[in-house]
């Protein structure tokens, strides 16, 4: 947390608890603001056209060619084998084990506060069968936030704080696979049909090869849908709505989340239509996006501009 400790981290999200509070109080009232009214025409108008209800034809960051490149239906399919330069059959490589646990352990160590590991896992599409070139080392680290904090939710807050610093900040790869960290409470179930204990070198969920035809329609649908509506939340902010904005980010945030737990708590799990269109947010860079804009909305709601 380069330099801040626990309390130091506490003390600092005092001063913004009331306005998180009122973020989360009654979105709903404003939810149909910004398709309905606006400074922008006379008739009260957001747009001076409706806003285009079809996906964006932009590449995402660091992709070349169009979105409809991105997401082609044959990136979701599975395979026979693991991905063979991380895996021999269905034992890590050695290498690859020792590499993610000592990225593990320096991600750890260089926390301001003493934290013991009770896991490291490897989990997500390269701990299964349905891997792509799209994949990354979902490196989950264990720990028990009640041995931080009782505080649960800060405690996420902290983690979280330094996994993003620390995935910025760090371009390790695995065979060409971004390794991406992530700070699990021993206390949350995660739901994933492949989960590898790197600490233990063995399996705790194996992987099961899934056959089943992916509704690539409908998960498209529903992605076009929710990427529709951040481009509408980014209007807002062009107008200088901020606190609809940000009840909006909130609810998109939290409605991605809940629709990914979903799927994955479906029979179809990764293959799950919910799962997929969180996939495709994903590629697509508008989870990232919605990321940036919270933060931009957040720096503009608590400037006070020179006159």
């Amino acid at each position: 947390m380069n330099g801040m400790n626990w309390k130091d981290f506490v003390d600092s999200l005092h001063e913004v608890e009331e306005y998180q509070r009122k973020v989360r109080k009654g979105y709903t009232k404003d939810r149909n603001e910004y398709t309905q009214t606006g400074p922008q025409r006379k008739s009260g108008e957001p747009f001076e056209e409706d806003p285009p209800k079809t996906r964006s034809k932009s590449a995402p960051p660091g992709f070349g060619g169009s979105l409809e490149e991105e997401v082609e239906p044959e990136s979701f399919d599975t395979h026979d084998t693991l991905e063979t330069r991380i895996w021999d059959d269905e034992e890590i490589k050695p290498e690859i084990r020792e590499k993610l646990m000592k990225v593990a352990q320096d991600f750890i160590d260089k926390l301001p506060v003493e934290v013991d590991i009770e896991d490291v896992r490897l989990t997500g599409s390269l701990a299964n069968y349905n891997w792509s070139n799209y994949s990354d080392v979902d490196l989950h680290i264990i720990v028990d936030f009640l041995g931080v904090d009782e505080n649960r939710v800060l405690v996420k807050s902290f983690f979280d704080n330094a996994r993003m610093k620390w995935n910025d900040r760090h371009a390790i790869t695995m065979k060409g696979y971004d390794v991406e960290i992530y700070v699990e409470d021993a206390r949350e179930q995660h739901v994933s049909s492949g989960v590898y204990s790197l600490m233990n070198n063995e399996w705790i969920r194996r992987p099961r090869k899934f056959r089943s035809t992916i509704d690539f329609t409908s998960a498209r649908r529903k992605a076009d849908d929710l990427e529709f509506q951040v481009n509408i939340v980014n209007n807002l902010i062009s107008t200088q709505k901020f606190k609809s904005a940000m009840r909006n980010i909130e609810r998109l945030k939290k409605k991605i989340k809940s629709m990914r737990l979903a799927g994955l708590e479906s029979t179809m799990r990764e293959f799950s239509v919910e799962n997929i269109a969180f996939k495709i947010l994903r590629r697509n860079g508008i989870l990232d996006m919605l990321e940036e804009m919270k933060n931009r909305v957040y720096d503009e709601m608590l400037t006070v501009k020179e006159e």
